[in-house]
């Protein structure tokens, strides 16, 4: 239950640093890089830690 729960989350961080990507990449968001390495590399940790 615990690792679907993991995945879960990772997936949803995942979702969200897609959607900010891609909106930055549309709009002139002064989105820092450092905050979507941080969002990239927990969905990693969190999508790797549910499998």
């Amino acid at each position: 239950m615990a690792s679907m729960i993991n995945r879960n989350v990772g997936l949803l961080v995942l979702g969200l640093w897609l959607v900010l990507t891609g909106l930055s990449g549309m709009m002139a968001l002064g989105l820092p890089p450092m905050l979507m390495s941080v969002l990239a590399l927990i969905a990693g940790i969190l999508i790797i830690a549910g499998k």
